[in-house]
Protein backbone atom coordinates (compact mmCIF):
# COMPACT_ATOMS: atom_id res chain seq x y z
CA UNK A 1 0.00 0.00 0.00
CA UNK A 2 2.76 2.12 0.97
CA UNK A 3 4.67 1.87 -2.57
CA UNK A 4 1.15 2.67 -4.39
CA UNK A 5 0.50 5.99 -2.48
CA UNK A 6 4.18 6.82 -2.86
CA UNK A 7 3.81 6.23 -6.92
CA UNK A 8 0.57 8.19 -6.87
CA UNK A 9 2.43 10.88 -5.11
CA UNK A 10 4.94 11.23 -8.18
CA UNK A 11 2.31 11.19 -10.73
CA UNK A 12 0.34 13.90 -8.51
CA UNK A 13 3.83 15.90 -8.86
CA UNK A 14 4.91 14.98 -12.10
CA UNK A 15 1.11 15.92 -13.59
CA UNK A 16 0.28 18.15 -11.56
CA UNK A 17 -2.40 17.33 -10.56
CA UNK A 18 -2.80 18.04 -7.12
CA UNK A 19 -6.53 19.27 -7.26
CA UNK A 20 -7.24 15.28 -7.53
CA UNK A 21 -5.67 15.51 -3.75
CA UNK A 22 -8.82 16.34 -1.73
CA UNK A 23 -11.17 14.88 -3.79
CA UNK A 24 -9.07 11.38 -2.98
CA UNK A 25 -8.97 12.45 0.54
CA UNK A 26 -12.62 13.20 0.32
CA UNK A 27 -13.22 9.72 -0.90
CA UNK A 28 -11.26 7.78 1.66
CA UNK A 29 -12.65 9.49 4.62
CA UNK A 30 -16.25 8.48 3.50
CA UNK A 31 -15.04 4.81 2.86
CA UNK A 32 -13.35 4.68 6.32
CA UNK A 33 -16.62 6.10 8.14
CA UNK A 34 -18.54 3.29 6.18
CA UNK A 35 -16.70 0.82 6.98
CA UNK A 36 -16.51 1.80 10.86
CA UNK A 37 -20.36 2.27 10.76
CA UNK A 38 -21.18 -1.45 9.41
CA UNK A 39 -21.18 -2.61 12.53
CA UNK A 40 -21.23 -0.27 15.20
CA UNK A 41 -23.06 1.24 17.95
CA UNK A 42 -22.35 4.44 15.60
CA UNK A 43 -24.56 3.32 12.67
CA UNK A 44 -27.63 5.23 13.76
CA UNK A 45 -26.09 8.44 13.96
CA UNK A 46 -23.99 8.37 11.14
CA UNK A 47 -27.21 7.24 8.73
CA UNK A 48 -28.95 10.56 9.81
CA UNK A 49 -25.96 12.02 8.16
CA UNK A 50 -27.06 10.65 4.96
Amino acid sequence: MLEFMEEFWFFLRERKKFWLLPIIIALALVGTLLMLAQGSAVAPFIYTLF
